[in-house]
């Protein structure tokens, strides 16, 4: 019994990392709307190809850091080697340092030549500058906390970080705004989305704080520990390094090229919707910023919990698959498998039939309600597949095979690219272009790397409860997510309470029809965030015994 806790206390790991993510996700399309009205569309556009750059740096400079290190580390602490999983550590900021401050000037120093394509966004990128440096202080320490199996600090920080880059995001924002107030509305936008990047920079920097405290805090235990290590083998510092770059590179190669998909997108939109098609940059602005800050960031919010889950599940799957204990890997992997698909699918379902009073719940501005609405409807989808992608990825570096996911962006990334410029050159599609090859994108991403998993783990699946029982039970909770919304909007013709009674009724019958056709049990239901109390309700409707 107490090893069965243990194989499956990653999945509770997993979930409260996850709703840690969903409540950061929340939060971030709450201070949207009002940002959004503050530093308009156009602001939104320069937001938008600033941040997108600042994301592609960041992922090279630091954002693989947390996966990369509590890979080793888990991988140490799997034979109680506590004093070289501390001599990780100290190696990881001290490489972060470096790798982070050379970012972090490129950045500044480099933004003209970085978003030439849409000029008014350079003095937004180099307020994201410093940022960097900060995040990769922070993801050393997010990865040493997760490689221990503690995901508790990392939803803190996460939560922390996003509450205050929504509250500095929309003051600095105002503030800025109010100082070029008789200036032209470009320049009020470009004012506006350096406010909004401001509150990033205030959000990682609180985080970090944070983090950095509770690793003071636990630093007696952590001394005391390395002090009772009687391992063998000491691995120098260069040892460490020699490490850390070895695993690190690939990790940053493969989500490196995993996310650059968004910034080809934008650059590829923008220089064919411009140079060809004679766009002015401020629609051009305008429109990409309705793609990237309403319709995906919609979408991001459900995928939110596979990176939850793979950031949860990689320390565990490391550290068993390190210690030869296959099957135990492939019960982890399945657990994350079906928790994932159990969330997602009903996601994308409701998401599709729900999308325009989704957007105009989030963002009232009624001049890009139709296209939001329509982007996210297309896209809804890509929350199954990214999710999954996503997952399997963490797996792949999990088990060592850390090169295959970066051939697999490779190719998913040449052919989005072809799909995409195919696509602007000969259609009208616009947007909708944008939409089709993320599916394109992530799809390719999500066949390749379940094929791999499949192989090199000799894992199976049950089909019919991960994905088909699921898919069943979600369709019919749209049918009646869609009935009831109709229905309430027709009485009272007020949005947000239609919304909200849908989502309720939605829920219910999902969790009702998820029980009832078997798709998950009450061990597995006490997995989830809350589970015991969910396992109580069930028993009290008499869904379980």
């Amino acid at each position: 019994m107490a090893q069965q806790k243990k194989k499956d206390s990653f999945v509770l790991q997993a979930g409260i990392l996850a709703a840690a993510g969903i409540i950061v996700k929340i939060i971030g399309l709450i201070y949207r709307s009002p940002l959004t009205s503050i530093i308009g569309l156009e602001g939104n556009g320069y937001y938008s190809s600033a941040i997108n750059i600042y994301t592609i740096i960041l992922l090279v400079s630091s954002y693989s850091i947390p996966s990369a290190i509590s890979k080793v580390i888990a991988q140490r602490l799997a034979y109680k080697e506590y004093r070289n999983a501390q001599r990780v550590f100290q190696c990881a900021l001290l490489y972060v340092l470096v790798v982070g401050g050379i970012a972090s000037l490129l950045t500044f120093f480099a933004a003209p030549l970085l978003v030439s394509d849409m000029p008014n966004s350079i003095p937004v990128l180099r307020v994201f500058a410093p940022t960097i440096f900060f995040s990769g202080l922070l993801g050393v320490f997010r990865g040493y906390f997760q490689a221990h199996g503690s995901m508790v600090h990392t939803s803190i920080s996460q939560i922390l970080e996003q509450i205050l880059n929504a509250v500095i995001s929309i003051l600095a924002a105002y503030l800025l705004i109010g100082m070029v107030r008789n200036e032209s509305e470009t320049t009020q936008a470009v004012y506006g989305a350096s406010g909004s990047a401001l509150g990033t920079g205030a959000g990682v920097l609180i985080a970090l704080l944070f983090m950095a405290g509770m690793y003071y805090l636990n630093g007696d235990v952590i001394r005391k520990r390395v002090k009772r290590d009687h391992a063998g083998h000491q691995e120098s510092y260069q040892e460490i390094f020699k490490v850390i770059i070895t695993t690190v590179t690939p990790f940053i190669l493969s989500t490196f090229i995993y996310n650059c998909s968004t910034v080809v997108n934008m650059k590829i939109y923008n220089n064919i919707m411009i140079d060809v098609k004679g766009l002015e940059e401020s629609l051009a602005a305008i429109q990409y910023g309705i793609f990237a800050t309403q319709a995906i960031s919609i979408v991001n919010i459900p995928i939110a919990l596979s990176s939850a889950m793979s950031s949860a599940s990689l320390p565990g799957v490391s550290a068993t698959f390190a210690t030869h204990r296959e099957k135990e890997t492939r019960h982890k992997v399945s657990q994350a498998t079906r928790m994932t698909m159990l969330l997602a699918i009903p996601s994308a379902v409701g998401l599709a039939v729900l999308a325009k009073p989704v957007v105009q719940f989030i963002y009232p501005q009624k001049e890009a309600l139709d296209t939001a609405s329509g982007l996210l409807r297309v896209l809804a989808v890509t929350v199954v597949l990214y999710s999954l992608s996503t997952l399997t990825n963490a797996v792949l570096q999990g088990i060592g095979k850390v090169n295959i996911p970066v051939v697999h962006a490779v190719i998913a990334l040449v052919v989005q690219i072809g799909i995409l410029i195919g696509l602007l050159y000969y259609t009208d599609w616009g947007l909708y272009a944008l939409a089709a090859a993320n599916i394109a994108y992530s799809f390719i991403m999500c066949l390749l790397n379940h094929a791999s998993v499949k192989k090199y783990l000799g894992y199976r699946e049950d089909i019919a409860k991960t994905y088909l029982l699921p898919g069943l039970a979600s369709v019919w909770m749209g049918a009646v997510a869609y009935g009831v919304y109709t229905g309430v909007y027709y009485l009272i013709g007020l949005n947000r309470i239609s919304v909200v009674l849908a989502l309720g009724a939605a829920m219910f019958v999902y969790f009702v029809l998820i029980i009832r056709m078997g798709a998950v049990n009450a061990a597995e239901l006490k997995a989830f965030p809350k589970g015991a109390m969910l396992v109580h309700i069930a028993k009290k409707m008499r869904l379980l015994k």
